[in-house]
């Protein structure tokens, strides 16, 4: 079969179960005879090249699959380019699909490599597995991107609270006339440059706007006044000498990071239009970055069975308890991928804002007295259908389908 089960070509498999530092590899033939293992070897390029000069010695002629079950981020040395020996058809195996293997082999419960190596031979003999292409190594360099900017965006709001609280010791007030100080021009140029607030009160309205102008800043008097009657009546605490050393450095680092986030940005809005996830765009309201979030937190999207499964690998889905021989649904699990949950509610925000359908939908939960919290995974569950399925059916948003 293929993923979706059509028949393949009869074909030896070798099934490789992958944890963190090492790896489990088994082969079997065609008509489920085991030829070599199970064997353990670790992850390094050595042992991988050791182990597959064993299996050669064994492996009969014909064509060859090779089934690596996911596994967050360590599976993937095991999918690029070069590792394996041409001809061989590498296939990555959904761990929700091994998992469901199991169960019928009626090993539910029980989890080792050799019974997940059965398992994984099974699927691929099935014709489960999704090929490794170029389009995979696509998702697979979107992921990397993602998960790059996300770090970088955490840095940076780290960053901006550490500036704050420098502020705060050595200018106090700046904050009260500029809310917004890191996010305005105006209030980078004070940071970096008057954050001794005697050096603004000696400047002087006039001159401060003339300093700004030469830097091509152009200050409102009002705010300059502002600024300057706050930099006058400012009382800086004993460590402030400190603070202003500090907060240069880190206005240096803040600089690195936005840089490095837009390159990122521009990354993935390079890498988008070649994955799967490229239809996503054309949705009110998710753009590029929210759009490579999903797809970096789903991955390949033919691993998993359905948009139900997937909403429920975020977590989102409703804890079920039993009492008194009655179910009752609690908060949400929590249980599966934070990044995938992260993805879904940021989806459904974008929906709640620029999608007038969403909004009315929200609205309506909301006259019903649904609180924030159950109005935000009804979103977050609607982005979700909306999602998997454009993914699925590789289509632009249809407003009317969605209505």
């Amino acid at each position: 079969m293929s993923s979706n089960g059509a028949p393949v070509m009869a074909a030896s498999v070798v099934a490789v179960d992958v944890g963190k530092n090492t790896a489990a590899l088994s082969i079997t033939s065609a008509d489920r005879q085991r030829l070599f293992g199970p064997a353990g070897f670790v992850m390094t390029a050595p042992a991988l090249a050791a182990v597959l000069q064993r299996v050669r010695a064994v492996l009969p002629a014909g064509p060859v699959k090779v089934g690596v079950e996911a596994a967050g981020h360590y599976h993937r040395p095991l999918l690029g380019s070069g590792v394996w020996p041409v001809g061989w058809e590498v296939l990555e195996v959904s761990p929700a699909r091994v998992a469901e293997q199991r169960r019928v082999q009626g090993r539910r419960r029980v989890k080792t490599d050799a019974i997940d190596l059965e398992a994984i031979t099974e699927l691929v003999l099935a014709g489960h597995g999704v090929p490794v292409t170029a389009r995979a190594a696509a998702v697979t360099e979107l992921i990397g991107w993602a998960m790059h900017r996300g770090r970088r965006v955490q840095t940076r709001t780290a960053t901006k609270n550490q500036l704050l609280a420098q502020l705060d010791r050595c200018f106090p007030g700046l904050t009260v006339v500029l809310p917004d100080v890191l996010g305005t021009k105006v209030g980078r140029l004070v940071a970096a440059e008057f954050a001794d607030p005697d050096r603004l009160a000696a400047l002087g309205v006039a001159r401060f706007v003339r300093f700004a102008a030469n830097r091509g800043l152009r200050v409102r008097w009002s705010t300059a006044d502002r600024l300057v009657a706050a930099a006058g009546a400012a009382l800086p605490c004993s460590e402030a000498q400190v603070a202003r050393q500090v907060l240069a450095d880190d206005l240096v680092l803040l600089a690195c990071l936005e840089a490095q986030i837009v390159a990122a940005e521009a990354r993935l809005a390079q890498l988008l239009p070649d994955t799967p996830f490229a239809p996503l765009i054309t949705v009110p309201g998710w753009g590029t970055i929210r759009a490579a979030n999903y797809g970096a937190a789903v991955g390949d999207p033919r691993r998993w069975l359905g948009a139900r499964q997937l909403y429920r690998a975020s977590g989102l889905s409703p804890a079920q308890y039993e009492s008194a021989g009655k179910r009752h649904d609690g908060s949400i699990s929590r249980e599966g991928s934070v990044a995938l949950r992260r993805a879904l509610i940021d989806l459904g925000i974008g929906l709640w804002h620029a999608d007038p359908a969403a909004r009315r939908y929200g609205q309506q939960l909301r006259a019903r007295g649904k609180k924030g919290g159950v109005i935000g995974c009804a979103m977050a569950h609607r982005a979700n259908k909306i999602a998997y399925a454009m993914v699925r059916d590789q289509s632009s948003y249809d407003p009317d389908r969605w209505a």
